[in-house]
């Protein structure tokens, strides 16, 4: 059997996680509106970006995917979690989300956050009970411990913190890089860094993947600034210049349109340079790249 193209691949996983997503609230004994919440945003569709690029490090190390498939399972509850407490109306006030209401539009505030704090505590059990041969005790508590400092007040609380605490003025480009590197990007780069851990990376494999990651999140969010002004509501799922009707300092803002669109690309070129200096099969995270680039929602 060839290659598998990277549509094919990414379909792949994308279905193997949804399903996993699935069986993973079939085993709780919870409240079924409860379960019903959390089940909303988790089977909303997205991107399943960070479960793909734990799984495209895994495949350049050469490694099965079903090694990675809890890891990829919390990490999609942890970011849905988040995507719940953003929409609120004490934080973004989003109505709409991957074209859909929001959850606290369907279910009401207090059974949304609900929801979401079920998610983020689910998260870390799923991780606990991981089964796999290759998985050592070791491994498990390493994976459990990045994940809390990449979701925690280190990482992407801490980031959302000082994004709200940035509305309303005008940020400088290192207080905005401190800001995503946060809220956005320690997620993703859990996702690489955990595939580097399951497969037992070499320190500078680790340690070149890593940097690959954090330019990729930055990347990432800066095409999401962009997408904020050029998108449109069909393809991004939400209303369209909702960063400039809150008020808050953007990568276009700062170093206008075109500024920012070079930015992206010093940042993709930055990740492929640490990409190549892994020396490892690196198709499908060069095409991720490719993917952050040009994305349109």
């Amino acid at each position: 059997m060839g290659r598998m193209t990277f549509q094919e691949f990414s379909m792949k996983n994308k279905i193997k996680v949804e399903f996993a997503l699935s069986q993973a609230l079939k085993e709780l004994s919870s409240p079924n509106d409860l379960l019903a919440a959390m089940n909303y945003s988790l089977q909303a569709g997205g991107k399943r970006l960070r479960p793909l690029l734990l799984f495209a490090t895994l495949k350049g190390f050469n490694k099965e995917m079903e090694l990675g498939l809890p890891v990829a399972t919390a990490i999609e509850m942890i970011h849905t979690y988040s995507l719940i407490h953003d929409d609120l109306p004490s934080m973004d006030n989003d109505d709409l989300r991957r074209g859909k209401p929001t959850n606290h539009k369907v279910y009401g505030e207090a059974l949304a956050i609900l929801a979401g704090d079920a998610l983020l505590t689910y998260s870390f059990q799923v991780m606990a009970e991981m089964q796999h041969s290759a998985i050592t005790d070791e491994m498990k508590i390493r994976l459990i411990r990045e994940l809390a400092i990449a979701s925690g007040p280190e990482g992407m609380v801490g980031g959302q913190v000082a994004d709200m605490q940035g509305e309303n003025q005008e940020l400088r480009l290192e207080e905005m890089e401190y800001i995503h590197t946060r809220k956005t990007g320690k997620l993703l780069s859990f996702s690489v860094v955990a595939g580097a851990i399951l497969s037992n990376a070499t320190p500078e494999q680790y340690l070149n993947l890593k940097k690959f990651s954090e330019h990729l999140g930055l990347a990432f969010q800066i095409r999401d600034d962009i997408l904020d002004i050029e998108g449109t509501e069909a393809e991004i799922g939400k209303p369209v210049g909702s960063d400039q009707g809150n008020m808050k300092s953007t990568y276009p803002s700062v170093l206008t349109l075109d500024g920012a669109k070079q930015k992206l690309s010093e940042h993709i070129h930055f990740a492929k340079q640490h990409l190549y200096d892994c020396q490892i099969m690196h198709d499908y995270l060069e095409e991720i790249c490719e993917l952050i680039a040009t994305r349109t929602h």
